[in-house]
């Protein structure tokens, strides 16, 4: 079990551990999950997200390289500029949902990318690109919510004025940090690496600052009232770009890359299922695998699902049939009891970011 440079911090924080990736990270601190995800709703919290991967990419052809391997079209921003994209197997499913951190331009005239896979997909990402495992390297601190860069101000003020997807190098205790408009929560914010040997001291000046520790629990919650797809629920084996919603991620005007033969086929005949929002009547969530019905008749099934702490009330994601409209109300088995929802948008709420 790999272990964050952060561990003995979450132990000193009292958090609860847990298993994820292949890392022990930690679930939630003695305050609690609800109260964590409120935090970054109406203030500031901070995320150890270390486990996920980083991986440099550099060297010969590193722009060409992942623009074969990956779906979105790095030819659209820069030096200085993070993106969003997806790694397919020739089926089309997406193995993988991947930021891109280009690099800023260091004056050798190289192009350096930094690779973000999910945690337990860093070996796998390396064989389709190659490039070099600096994980071990850093932590990664996600600093977010209304009030990050406030917080942020107080700290690493470089880092505060770093807009949406942009990129930049900042400095913290003498070292250089690597910091991106980038985030899993549906707010404003950033996430920064740090060199191992400081996350300890960054983590605890963001604290002092008025950053509440959060971990797992809120960012799932966090990120499924965004709409955010999840590695392993609404993106994997057997799962499209295109069924997830996610059409914006695929850059058809650029050229071949890997499953893009397969999306091309699946956009042609039309999609079998397509990925809903379900607002759901009380508290009682339905979870992965729920049947979801409408009119007495299976039409799907959720692929995650919590109570939501803004909306005060459950909420779900759901892979059902593509003729399902807005505003039908459904049914989900929950272990043999029904419960009602209505079928929505997958961003249950719409926050504005810093742009």
């Amino acid at each position: 079990m790999n272990r964050s440079p952060l561990h003995e911090t979450h132990v000193r924080l009292g958090a609860k551990l847990v298993p994820f990736g292949g890392w022990e990270m930690p679930l939630q601190y003695p305050e609690g999950t609800i109260a964590e995800h409120v935090a970054c709703r109406s203030s500031c919290a901070i995320f150890d997200v270390s486990h996920l991967g980083t991986v440099r990419v550099e060297g010969t052809d590193p722009f060409e390289r992942l623009q074969r391997a990956f779906t979105n079209d790095l030819g659209k921003i820069g030096p200085g500029r993070a993106q969003y994209t997806h790694l397919l197997d020739a089926e089309g499913s997406v193995l993988d949902d991947i930021i891109v951190w280009w690099l800023p331009d260091d004056g050798s005239g190289s192009d350096r990318f930094d690779v973000v896979p999910n945690a337990s997909n860093t070996s796998r990402v390396i064989g389709e690109i190659g490039g070099i495992d600096t994980t071990s390297r850093r932590a990664v601190i996600a600093v977010q919510g209304p009030k990050s860069r406030a917080v942020l101000e107080r700290v690493v003020p470089a880092a505060a004025s770093v807009t949406r997807n942009q990129v930049a190098q900042v400095g913290f205790d003498d070292v250089e940090c690597t910091v991106a408009g980038t985030g899993y929560t549906g707010e404003d914010g950033v996430e920064l690496a740090v060199p191992t040997a400081n996350a300890g001291d960054l983590w605890d000046a963001l604290l002092g600052a008025g950053a509440v520790p959060a971990g797992l629990g809120a960012r799932d919650t966090l990120r499924l009232e965004a709409g955010l797809p999840l590695h392993g629920h609404e993106l994997g084996p057997g799962i499209s770009p295109l069924q997830a919603g996610l059409s914006w991620v695929v850059s058809w005007d650029k050229g071949d890359f890997v499953g893009r033969a397969a999306l091309e086929r699946e956009r042609s005949a039309g999609i079998d299922r397509r990925l809903i929002g379900v607002a759901i009547d009380g508290r009682r969530p339905a979870r992965e695998g729920s049947t979801v019905s409408a009119d007495g008749r299976p039409i799907g099934e959720v692929s995650s699902g919590n109570y939501s702490p803004t909306l005060g009330h459950a909420i779900a994601l759901a892979f059902v049939e593509p003729g399902i409209d807005i505003g039908t109300s459904v049914e989900l088995d929950v272990r043999g009891t029904m419960i009602s929802g209505v079928v929505c948008s997958p961003r249950f709420l719409n926050r504005r970011t810093t742009d």
